[in-house]
């Protein structure tokens, strides 16, 4: 979903600003108002609604504080703000995922926040969550939404194939889930798969799983360098989909290439009995499933370190150029209180990170998988990348391809940590050095 269109897509986000007349010198009309700009990346119309209608909310309550809603996309939203960024067009309030915060925090185009979080935002947020946007010192985001990796499972075929249904309090390890998918493969006969890994984006999927087992793959020295190391923990969650795919057969092979939304209809259709996907799918699959189709959502894999699994929280940043950060921080408070935050997950399909919010009882029930996301929310981390500057470039240009490649069969597991460790550190190095 955050995949970086460059150069075409950053200069036409810098033109739709441009155009919308949005300088950060036109931000207090003649009669002394303040006007922020707030650029959301909702995109699902629930979210989108629910975002605008929190933004009027804010403005009938605030005559004198003007929030501006201004669309943004995730496809480009990298280069669109780096551009924005350079061109001082930023957007006071800035919506974008904690994966993408380092270089612009190090850069110095966000704002350090914390002389200006009220008290009670900071305390109802999970110290694990503030930690996704702490770079160095500062704290430049506040972590709102998150969705943990889950697995979409045919409800009927499950139930007739007699294997163990997995719960958040009693998970299958990742040999069992292999086992499984083995059995439902050999149940359901040729042409249809035990499992389907929508792999057209890799890295995360692999690194964030990972932590279950141990993996981490990046580590910070004593001297606040990183080093990349593949460990047994990293082979884990990476090993078991190689095998599954090019050992078992009991993962399809045609949808490594592709998007989440790629796989529902051959999952509807019963060609897959399961489909790792993120835990925000289930609007697509509720709205798209056919009648009588019959699904549930089941915890992914459990290993050495149970279950967690890294996240990449979705943010709400302050522009440092901006002239009014406190007014910014406070519509963020106020888009964030509880109610509001229970509003913005239910629009995403999402997890919110306030402890209250979670709390919310329409965030517990058993329909359409709620109650096992919100189980599994205590068990989210970090994403393993989340700090560590050249992380864009490394895993478009080393670990995309390399994992691709991997998962494919075209190379073995030890040509992968070779690309990953060797070529990946020749990348981090040049940030490092900066």
């Amino acid at each position: 979903m955050r995949k970086r269109v460059r150069l075409l897509a950053a200069a036409a986000g810098a033109l739709a600003l441009l155009l919308s007349g949005c300088s950060a010198g036109e931000d207090r009309s003649t009669d002394g108002r303040i006007t922020l700009r707030f650029q959301s990346l909702a995109w699902q119309e629930e979210s989108v609604a629910a975002n605008k209608q929190l933004v009027e909310e804010w403005n009938a309550a605030h005559p004198d504080i003007r929030v501006e809603y201004v669309q943004g996309s995730w496809d480009s939203v990298h280069d669109q703000l780096l551009t924005s960024f350079e061109g001082g067009e930023a957007p006071d309030i800035i919506h974008d995922a904690s994966d993408d915060l380092a270089d612009f925090a190090y850069g110095g185009y966000l704002a350090d926040l914390r002389e200006l979080l009220p008290a009670r935002l900071t305390a109802d947020i999970p110290e694990q969550s503030w930690r996704t946007t702490t770079f160095g010192e500062g704290v430049y985001g506040v972590p709102f939404l998150q969705e943990p990796r889950v697995i979409m499972a045919n409800k009927k075929i499950l139930d007739a194939s007699g294997v163990r249904v997995p719960t958040p309090e009693k998970p299958w390890s990742w040999e069992e889930f292999r086992q499984v998918t083995q059995e439902l493969t050999k149940q359901l006969g040729k042409g249809k798969y035990g499992v389907a890994w929508p792999l057209k984006e890799p890295v995360s999927a692999t690194l964030n799983l990972g932590l279950s087992a141990g993996g981490q793959l990046f580590h910070r020295e004593r001297d606040g360098q990183v080093e990349i190391r593949f460990t047994e923990g990293d082979a884990v969650v990476a090993g078991t989909i190689h095998d599954q795919v090019n050992t078992d057969a009991s993962a399809s092979p045609t949808t490594l290439g592709t998007g989440g939304s790629d796989t529902l209809p051959g999952f509807f259709g019963g060609k897959y009995a399961m489909v790792p996907l993120g835990f925000s799918y289930r609007q697509q699959i509720a709205q798209q499933a056919p009648e009588g189709f019959e699904w549930t959502v089941l915890p992914a894999p459990a290993g050495a370190r149970g279950l967690a699994q890294g996240v990449s929280p979705q943010t709400l940043s302050v522009a440092e150029d901006s002239p009014h950060k406190k007014e910014a921080v406070a519509f963020i408070d106020f888009l964030l209180q509880p109610p509001n935050m229970v509003r913005l997950a239910k629009g995403d399909w999402m997890l919110p990170t306030g402890t209250k919010a979670l709390a919310d009882p329409s965030l517990r029930t058993a329909k359409d998988g709620w109650a096992t996301g919100a189980a599994l929310a205590e068990h989210l981390r970090p994403a393993p990348a989340q700090s560590v500057r050249g992380y864009p470039e490394w895993k478009d240009k080393v670990a995309t391809p390399a994992f691709q490649e991997y998962y494919s069969g075209a190379i073995d597991a030890a040509e992968l940590e070779k690309r990953l460790v060797k070529d990946g550190s020749l990348v981090l190095a040049r940030y490092q050095r900066e």
